[in-house]
């Protein structure tokens, strides 16, 4: 599988020049390109996980990210899921905060002119339930200078036809992302579902209609009850789970998806370490997105850019290439 380094040129003495002891974390290249953004490293928080990115400018230097994919953005605000809307379980997270968010507008006129001011990729996430929602969403980001691409949240109903999702369907798929691609003059991601009978499909279903990468995937239906009470320990009766306990599914997603697509793929789900990171590079994918782990460390992301930057120094190599092509297994 195919798997995309940005050439970055650097003084003095070249990668081909320098002997392995002759390197310093300098030398280390981690940039990786996503159709025509070219991020510093793999590593991007995801979205729902990082706020707006300013509640957690004060802890991580975001310029130390590949990027960052904002809280959902609607075409109106939304106030959001009753409390309690987090839940620990059993190695991960239930979550339940009904996609509260400012509105598109106010992301533009009250966010967007502070993450200017930072150097990173700003990756906005895009939803709503009907297709007239998310090109709307995204007319008004078009419109604004500071966002580098938007991904598409499809796992929402579309009540014009009965409340099924957008991205359950391959047809939906079709129509939404084909929507979105004839009003986004910017890089377009799409991120899927995990509740579907064949990724492939769906993932085809997104690359025809003009996507230019896909995250997989979000969020597993689930939930938790307090047998005491008989009531769920959200505010909603079910949540999303997330965390480690989702990553050999979300392994078998990613490595299936990119066997189906040409375009890149960003894999989403339990990454906490280094090896979790690279075992989704080893199936494809290339990059991550985190999430549930910045709730229990903010600076999980940017510990994760240091850590891959060790990893490849004490392997003595210089690119993700050269560690990537050191897995014997065989992914198909």
């Amino acid at each position: 599988m195919p798997f995309e380094i940005c050439a970055i040129l650097l003084p003095e003495v070249s990668s081909a020049d320098a002997s392995p002891r002759d390197r310093t974390p300098t030398d280390v290249d981690l940039s990786v390109t996503i159709g025509t953004l070219c991020l510093r490293n793999p590593i991007l928080p995801a979205s729902g996980t990082f706020g707006y990115g300013l509640e957690f400018a004060h802890l991580v230097d975001l310029s130390q990210l590949g990027g960052f994919v904002t809280k959902g953005l609607s075409r109106e605000p939304i106030e959001g899921a009753p409390p309690p809307r987090l839940c620990e379980t059993p190695s991960g997270m239930l979550n339940a905060v009904g996609l509260q968010n400012v509105g598109v507008r106010a992301f533009v006129g009250e966010k967007l002119p502070v993450l200017r001011k930072y150097d990173t990729h700003v990756i906005a996430n895009v939803f709503g339930c009907t297709l007239e929602d998310y090109t709307e969403v995204i007319r008004v980001l078009e419109d604004a200078e500071g966002v580098a691409g938007y991904e598409l949240n499809i796992s929402c109903p579309n009540v014009k036809k009965g409340g099924m999702q957008f991205g359950a369907d391959a047809g939906m798929v079709d129509e939404v992302v084909g929507a979105a691609r004839r009003v986004a003059k910017r890089p377009l991601w799409v991120k899927l579902s995990p509740l579907v009978a064949d990724i492939g499909v769906i993932a085809r279903a997104a690359e025809g209609a003009g996507a230019d990468a896909l995250t997989v995937a979000n969020t597993y239906p689930a939930m938790a009850i307090d047998y005491k009470t008989g009531r769920s320990k959200l505010g909603n009766t079910t949540g999303g789970l997330s965390g480690p306990a989702i990553k050999p599914i979300t392994l078998r997603l990613v490595w299936e998806t990119r066997k189906a697509v040409k375009i890149p793929v960003l894999g989403l789900g339990g990454i906490e370490t280094v090896e979790d990171v690279l075992e989704y590079l080893a199936v494809g994918a290339t990059a991550v997105q985190v999430g549930t782990a910045s709730f229990t460390d903010p600076r999980a992301s940017e510990g994760l850019v240091e850590a891959l930057t060790s990893v490849l120094e004490h392997a003595k190599a210089f690119t993700l290439n050269e560690i990537r092509e050191r897995f014997a297994a065989e992914n198909g």
